[in-house]
This record gives C-alpha cells, structure tokens and sequence, in this order.
C-alpha cells in the first residue's frame, strides 16, 4: 500500500516561511524563535470512564500575546484527542496531517489504524519534524489521549521532540505552565485518590483549578477571566467538548475563591 505521506510529501522537510537576515543577509536563527508564535500549557486526565483534555487559549510570541482564542486540541479521530504546545503553525500542520493519514488508511484498508500504529505514526512526524526543531524552529510537544477498542482501554501519552513515547497511567501536561503545576497532579492524587478512579465532574473541577494555577505563575498561560479554556472528553462513545454552561458554573466558582 502506498504511504499517505508518501503522496504528500511528508512533513519532515521544512515548510516554505520568510526567513529573517542578519547583517550578512544570512538567515537569522533568533529571529524565527523570536517571532514564532508558540501555544503554552496543556494536559491530560483520566477519569473512571475516560480521558479529558484541558488547554488555555493563549498563543505568545517571545514576551507579545499573539491571540487569546488558540484552539490547541484536535481530535484526529473518534478515539484519538491530540493537545499540543509548542510552535503552533507547525504542530497544527502535523495534526492536520496525521488526521488525513488515519483517514486514508481506514478508507484504503477498510478497517480502523490500531492505536500502535496511530502512536507509531505520531513518533515519526515528530521525528521527521527534528531538524527543524534542532535550528530552533517549529519545535513543539503533543500529548496525546486515546481510547483502545480492543482492549477497552484508555491512555494518556506525551512525547520528546525527536520522537520518543513515554505513557503516564493518570495523567499528561505540556507547554510552559506545566512545569508550574506538575507537582499538584501527585499532590491531588494522594488526597482524593488516583484521577482515574474519580467521576469526570471532579477531575474537571481539579483540572481547571490547575490551569488557573498556572495561569497565575507562568505569564505565557491565559486564564479565563474572558475566555473560557478549551476542553475535549474522550470517553467509549467517542469524543465532545464540555458543554460551556457546565464549564462557567466551575470557572466562577474557582475564581470566586
């Protein structure tokens, strides 16, 4: 069979952008990590029944605030939700790719992609995407929840740069705030218990309270003080957003404390 990518092109090689000079009109390296604009903080957590996925809405470049309505979780299919922090343009670019691969292997074959090789492919574009990301552009870092069919399971998975697969059983985070917060998922776990023995109410509540965390310590992280942030629940039905209503009544309760 032939590869998607094999008909596209790929996405190892760089993406045509203006390139910025120096003085000998040379291509300038800081320029692109300066002006590139890069979303920030993301996660993941389970929940007894699923996964949900949480992601502020503001996307930076250097110390500017490029846009306050960044859509950072894709679904690339039924089963699998991708959060993604890092430079945006190139890991929306990759996104949309992988969801057009899934696609075309289920309409070539006649049967859905196996969550091994859907995380298999996930590696390669991140590996395709090295040299890139090794000149100091279009690095980015996805987390990525999905739901196994045969196996009735659900995963929570996060990736270097080059590629590499790692698996938390309860949960994921991404992105600037992240190193702000990530003691607060082992903290919360210990008091109330592990996230995926939790009904998803709760875990939204505790969720939500970490992204307003970070939002206070990390300046590239929005809160949601004018815009809600961004939710996807992955569950055996399939994936949805939280309803907006339900998410107002948790975000004015937390920032109400």
């Amino acid at each position: 069979m032939t590869e998607f990518a094999e008909l596209v092109g790929g996405v190892g090689g760089p993406s045509p952008t203006h390139h910025a000079r120096d003085g000998h009109g040379n291509p300038g390296r800081d320029a692109h990590a300066t002006f590139e604009t890069h979303g920030t903080t993301v996660l993941s957590l389970r929940y007894d029944g699923g996964v949900l996925t949480l992601a502020d809405r503001r996307a930076t470049a250097g110390n500017l605030i490029m846009y306050d309505q960044a859509e950072k979780i894709m679904a690339l299919d039924d089963t699998t939700v991708v959060a993604i922090s890092g430079a945006f343009a190139r890991s929306i670019e990759v996104c949309r790719f992988l969801k057009h691969s899934f696609k075309y292997y289920r309409r070539s074959v006649l049967h859905e992609m196996s969550l091994e090789g859907k995380l298999t492919e996930i590696s390669r574009a991140l590996a395709g995407n090295a040299p890139m990301a090794m000149q100091g552009i279009g690095l980015f870092l996805p987390i990525v929840a999905a739901y196994d069919r045969k196996r009735d399971d659900f995963g929570v998975y996060f990736f270097d740069g080059a590629g590499a697969r790692f698996q938390n059983g309860s949960y994921a985070c991404a992105g600037s705030g992240s190193e702000r917060i990530r003691g607060t998922f082992e903290y919360i776990a210990r008091v109330k218990g592990r996230f995926e023995t939790r009904p998803l109410d709760e875990v939204l509540e505790d969720g939500l309270m970490m992204l307003d965390i970070a939002a206070d310590l990390d300046s590239a992280t929005g809160g949601f003080n004018k815009t809600l942030p961004v939710t996807r629940v992955l569950d055996r039905d399939g994936n949805r957003e939280i309803p907006e209503d339900q998410l107002r009544e948790i975000t004015g309760r937390i920032l109400g404390r």
